[in-house]
């Protein structure tokens, strides 16, 4: 839909206290339920989205967005396809000027009190430049904006990779950072800490241990994960996101794309096989599951992830290449101990983040500390 339109028709919604500008990051679909949480709950406010990828449909079946090209990551076969994201990112950066100036008309329409970003890398560039208060919320920049003990084997991965939350999605004046974890913020930011945001459906589940394994494998064609899990466990294995969608083989069930199908699987399981994405380990986290995860080498931030689930205890990290039968074995002998690490836990941010992120659109400014309640 036509900028202009998607304007008129946002701003022909009941008048709102506020009116928001908010970029979302478009891989995948954690950074867009995270934006459509927070909207739905402030709804008092008035939101408009620029997004692209995979976030307008989560995002327009209830809120107007303008669809504007972002950068992202490609993957193929469980790893970073570099040369395509490269491909795809260098158009973007050599006329980002162009896509700075569709936003300063965006907002030059809208008229935005305020703007945020969840790792998109235009609409801060025109807040700074209309001179609105833009705040950075996400997860990625527990990255770079806090202090971190990190083994030998990261230190490189984390400085290069580090680079792109740090210049091209770069902190913006206030942040606050999404996380089940909470190294210690750096000084020279002004940053806030929140446990993770939680979709209303994963709030009312009722966990149990119904005794089988939910697997998910975005970008995943690996072989050896179905040879693995068959290997190392007799208990059923739901598997979703792999290359298959249906069938069976021995222990190891493949699933077709369903939320409801997959939040009920979630809510019985006796634990969780995922790669390295914040979100998911966010909401098992919540329902008390113990997590194997297993990182994308080439993604720092889920290295990040994984080494904290096994840091905290809540769980262990394997790499996918060199998967054995008795790693897995090893962790279910565990999963007592992980699960009492777990109860310990704090993993549901939803009011804490709502009343920050209200505060801000109504002030400008995060607090520095307390946590402030929505004004209703």
């Amino acid at each position: 839909m036509p900028v202009g339109r998607l304007c008129r028709a946002a701003t022909t919604r009941q008048r709102s206290t506020k009116r928001v500008l908010y970029g979302i990051h478009g891989t995948g679909h954690g950074h867009a339920m995270r934006g459509l949480t927070i909207a739905r709950r402030l709804g008092r406010h008035q939101f408009l989205f620029v997004a692209n990828d995979d976030a307008p449909k989560v995002l327009e079946p209830e809120f107007p967005v303008c669809r504007i090209p972002n950068l992202g990551t490609v993957f193929k076969n469980y790893r970073v396809d570099l040369p395509a994201t490269v491909r795809r990112a260098l158009p973007l950066l050599w006329h980002r000027q162009r896509y700075i100036d569709e936003v300063s008309r965006l907002i030059d329409q809208f008229r935005p009190d305020v703007c945020m970003t969840d790792l998109e890398y235009f609409v801060p560039r025109a807040a700074e430049r209309a001179g609105l208060p833009c705040l950075t919320l996400d997860h990625q920049h527990v990255i770079t904006c806090c202090r971190h003990d990190l083994p030998r084997d990261m230190w490189w991965d984390a400085a290069i990779q580090g680079l792109t939350p740090r210049y091209l999605f770069r902190p913006t004046a206030e942040n606050l950072i999404i996380s089940f974890y909470a190294p210690p913020v750096l000084p020279r930011y002004k940053a806030r800490i929140a446990p993770p945001i939680l979709r209303d459906s994963v709030l009312a589940l009722q966990p149990h241990d119904a005794g089988h394994v939910l697997v998910y494998q975005s970008n995943s064609t690996h072989r050896a994960l179905v040879d693995f899990l068959r290997a190392a466990t007799d208990r059923i294995c739901y598997v979703y996101g792999y290359d298959r969608t249906e069938g069976r083989e021995g222990n190891v069930v493949f699933m077709r794309k369903s939320e409801e199908g997959f939040l009920r699987l979630l809510e019985g399981c006796a634990y969780v096989i995922q790669g390295g994405g914040h979100t998911l380990m966010g909401e098992a986290l919540h329902l008390g599951k113990p997590i194997l995860t297993l990182p994308l080498k080439a993604m720092v931030e889920q290295r990040f992830n994984a080494l904290y689930i096994e840091r905290l205890g809540y769980g262990m990290q394997a790499d996918m290449l060199t998967l054995k039968p008795d790693l897995l074995r090893r962790f279910e002998a565990n999963l007592p101990a992980y699960r009492a690490a777990i109860a310990t836990g704090r993993f549901c941010g939803n009011e804490t983040v709502f009343g920050l992120v209200d505060y801000f659109i109504r002030h400008g400014t995060l607090p520095a500390s307390g946590e402030p309640r929505v004004e209703e």
